[in-house]
């Protein structure tokens, strides 16, 4: 009996001990930033401006405006967890086709932008931050908030406490609670620092939102948005559900630039 236990204890130590690790090394589980040289050179087949954004306690963040002549309005995107603009800039040329300006930015620690993030508030308070510079260029009216796969969180609190004229969510999450559990039900819910509620901020919402999503993504599971954030929407709503879609790649999905070409127009 007493070997019994001391197993029991040695166990209970090593749980308790990997609940304090993931505590404390969430940033490094959830996001995967690439850093790019001050310097460094952007190459695109289409014009753009690169912008800095002061955020409230000083720190620069890097974003990239992507225009065209007699443009409808604004695609404002928050992009995945991993990579930098080096990359996700590529996805500017599906909406400027359509007529539309985009803006993408950089999270802190990612690409030019400075600093590291530490918190879920801090996360919002940037976007709000980066939002509200946006808002001084285009008519609120005229912003689609945009957000992929980490990026929908934030798109939905953005769109949720502002007036953007529409929201659209790539492979989104019904809160990153949820996929903890998902993914790893031995953990208790209490020590993560991102929860991430988008249910709660799609409800909240009054723009029109559409949420694609790939029936077949290995990331974030598809019931998240097919059953879950579906529940959610409203009336006038919609889930668009991508055939064979995985979590990459869905902005070149033919089907993805149909229907959001007939939303955009």
């Amino acid at each position: 009996m007493k070997i019994i236990w001391k197993i029991a204890g040695i166990l209970l130590l090593f749980y308790v001990a990997v609940c304090i690790l993931v505590y404390f090394i969430q940033e490094h589980l959830l996001f995967f930033p690439k850093k790019l040289p001050a310097d460094y050179s952007f190459h695109f087949h289409q014009p753009f401006e690169e912008q800095q954004i002061r955020m409230n306690d000083g720190t620069l963040l890097h974003g990239l405006l992507f225009k065209r002549d007699s443009a409808k309005g604004l695609i404002f995107y928050l992009h995945g967890n991993a990579g930098a603009l080096d990359t996700w800039g590529e996805v500017a040329a599906t909406y400027t086709r359509l007529r539309y300006d985009v803006f993408i930015f950089d999270y802190r620690g990612y690409g030019k932008s400075g600093g590291n993030i530490k918190s879920e508030a801090q996360f919002y308070e940037d976007a709000q931050t980066v939002y509200d510079s946006m808002k001084k260029m285009y008519p609120e009216n005229k912003i689609t908030i945009l957000g992929y796969s980490v990026g929908t969180g934030t798109a939905a609190k953005l769109a949720a406490v502002n007036h953007p004229q529409r929201l659209i969510l790539q492979a989104p999450y019904y809160s990153m609670t949820d996929m903890a559990n998902h993914q790893y039900p031995f953990l208790p819910s209490f020590i993560l620092k991102y929860p991430f509620p988008t249910y709660k901020y799609v409800q909240a919402t009054t723009a029109p939102i559409t949420i694609f999503h790939g029936d077949q993504d290995e990331v974030i599971y598809y019931e998240s948005s097919a059953v879950k954030l579906k529940a959610c929407l409203k009336p006038a709503d919609t889930l668009i559900t991508l055939p064979g879609q995985g979590h990459n790649g869905m902005t070149e999905n033919p089907d993805y630039k149909a229907a959001l070409g007939r939303i955009l127009e």
